[in-house]
């Protein structure tokens, strides 16, 4: 058991290294750079700007300094906000992902055996067919899009769900139940 979750881990970490490595070349690939959309600036602005971001070094150079920091959980500061980094943004939003993806996971636990046993107990039958076509929309149809529905479907016609907002159970339960059918 221990070899293979040791393996498993190896193989995970070669995967996130992977990930890495390829989002790297593909946004360096891409023509232009994080400035252009700043409009006219000094020059002298431009060169402090690449300097700051450390993209006026080889791109070898960059990739190592990257690696080296997403290793160590660095994401450096944002580009579109001065008063937080990347950091506090995933400090911030983590919380609110974890939870509705620990309520998304124990909904699936608990609904996704039941839907299979019913199916299993009535072969060919109604509940059989709904479990199907339940199971295909969760595989079949993203959980944004899924959420999107709920929204207009739902959340419009049933009004104790609230439709957007944070801070209660209820506010939880919609994204909850479109994560769960993707899980």
């Amino acid at each position: 058991m221990a070899k293979y979750l040791l393996k498993r881990l190896f193989m995970s970490l070669i995967t996130l290294w992977a990930i890495i490595t390829i989002t790297f070349l593909l946004m360096h690939s891409v023509p232009g750079n994080p400035f252009m959309k700043e409009g006219k600036m000094p020059k002298v602005v431009y060169e402090n700007l690449q300097q700051k971001y450390g993209l006026d070094k080889p791109k070898t150079e960059q990739y190592f300094i990257y690696l080296g920091k997403v290793v160590r959980g660095d994401f450096g500061d944002s580009m579109k906000s001065r008063v937080e980094t990347v950091n506090d943004m995933i400090n911030r939003g983590f919380p609110v992902s974890a939870r509705i993806g620990a309520q998304a996971l124990l909904i699936a636990l608990i609904f996704g055996p039941a839907l299979g046993a019913l199916a299993a107990l009535n072969q060919n039958k109604w509940p059989d067919y709904f479990s199907m076509v339940i199971a295909i929309l969760g595989i079949s149809v993203p959980s944004f899009i899924m959420g999107t529905v709920f929204i207009q479907f739902i959340a419009k016609n049933v009004s104790w769900l609230p439709i957007g907002g944070w801070g209660t159970f209820s506010h939880t339960i919609l994204p909850s139940i479109a994560l769960s059918l993707c899980l």
